[in-house]
């Protein structure tokens, strides 16, 4: 396999003018592409329809190129929120077959893969562990990965609006109770313990209905997930290194332990071997310490109530990670339940050989 990578800036949710440049000169091949990742300007709560705007633009444009069954393969992920100097921006991912003459090295290769839809009675629940975890399993095996060669599982899972919440059947659901954005929480929570399953970071047989957002020392060190309104399934995108790639690209992770872990940042950059001028972007976790500190000292994150604390969080990984590579256009995502450490989370670094 062959991946490429490219980032192109944003001036709006709906602008896809970098990207139509890339296209028309040749640099991306719009029949090559197989994932979209991307950061846009709303609150990244409930309500945040610049994910839903900014998927349907990108849909609506690649179909008039490559037909809607491709287009409607392609992995589409836009995490709301940028916060503080974060800038919005798309990441693209393209994949080919790799040429025979290709010299192949250990470098980056990806799976992707949609699940089913799933009802409100089974967001946030051992259902979706399972079924995200048999679906990252077949992305693996379709990339031709070794689990120890995962680096990165980036998965966009849906939410229960209030609507849902009157269809919902199983009065024993724990997301039943919530509003709907804890459950937004509940869905990044059991999709990212559906990939500890994969992984092996926890053993299904053990976990219950009862862990998810609520036992915490259970987590997976590879699992980005980000919840919106836009869409019933979860699509995922699984990335790491092979020796048969013929990539340019390579990836690399490690776990902030807290939002301001930049040894953490500084471990991932140097894990891929080359030197920060060579990162073409990073993607982290973060989420305010439900204990409402940092390095033992008091913050209000949690207590504010004009402000999420997701969004707060963003700002502040989101500067610590642009002081580091000097580039604000950088995917950091809030909400890491089940995504590392209570209060840090992954994060990964994707630069070019």
């Amino acid at each position: 396999m062959r991946v490429e990578v490219y980032k192109l800036p944003q001036n709006s949710p709906d602008d896809l003018s970098a990207l139509d440049i890339a296209i028309a000169t040749g640099k991306i091949s719009p029949h090559k592409i197989v994932a979209i990742m991307g950061k846009t300007e709303g609150n990244g709560c409930v309500n945040d329809f610049t994910r839903g705007f900014a998927v349907q633009t990108l849909k609506n444009y690649l179909e008039k190129i490559i037909g809607r069954e491709q287009s409607d393969r392609i992995v589409y992920v836009m995490s709301g929120g940028t916060e503080g100097v974060l800038s919005p921006h798309l990441t693209i991912f393209t994949s080919e077959e790799s040429q025979s003459d290709q010299p192949k090295q250990m470098g980056l290769t990806l799976g992707v893969i949609h699940t089913r839809d799933f009802s409100p009675d089974e967001v946030g629940s051992l259902t979706m562990v399972k079924e995200v975890a048999v679906a990252i399993n077949k992305a693996i095996e379709q990339a031709g990965l070794a689990k120890s060669n995962v680096h990165f599982v980036q998965i966009k899972c849906p939410l229960i609006t209030s609507h849902d919440r009157q269809l919902m059947t199983d009065e024993k659901s724990g997301v039943k109770s919530t509003s709907s954005y804890q459950s937004m929480g509940y869905s990044r929570g059991a999709s990212a313990l559906g990939v500890a399953v994969a992984l092996g970071e926890v053993n299904l047989d053990e976990l219950t209905t009862e862990d998810i957002c609520q036992n915490y020392s259970l987590y997976s060190s590879s699992a980005s997930t980000s919840a919106g309104v836009e869409l019933r399934n979860c699509e995922i995108l699984v990335m790491g290194n092979s020796p048969q790639s013929t990539s340019n690209f390579v990836i690399a992770h490690s776990v902030m332990q807290h939002a301001l872990d930049v040894q953490a940042l500084h471990q991932a950059i140097a894990a891929t071997g080359q030197p920060v001028e060579r990162v073409v972007n990073i993607f982290a976790k973060a989420e305010a310490d439900p204990r409402g500190e940092i390095l033992g000292r008091r913050n209000t994150m949690m207590d504010d109530s004009d402000i999420n604390h997701t969004r707060m969080a963003r700002a502040v990984v989101g500067a610590v990670i642009a002081s580091v590579v000097q580039d604000p256009m950088v995917y950091v995502s809030g909400g890491s339940e089940h995504q590392g450490p209570s209060g840090g989370g992954p994060v990964a670094v994707i630069a070019r050989l």
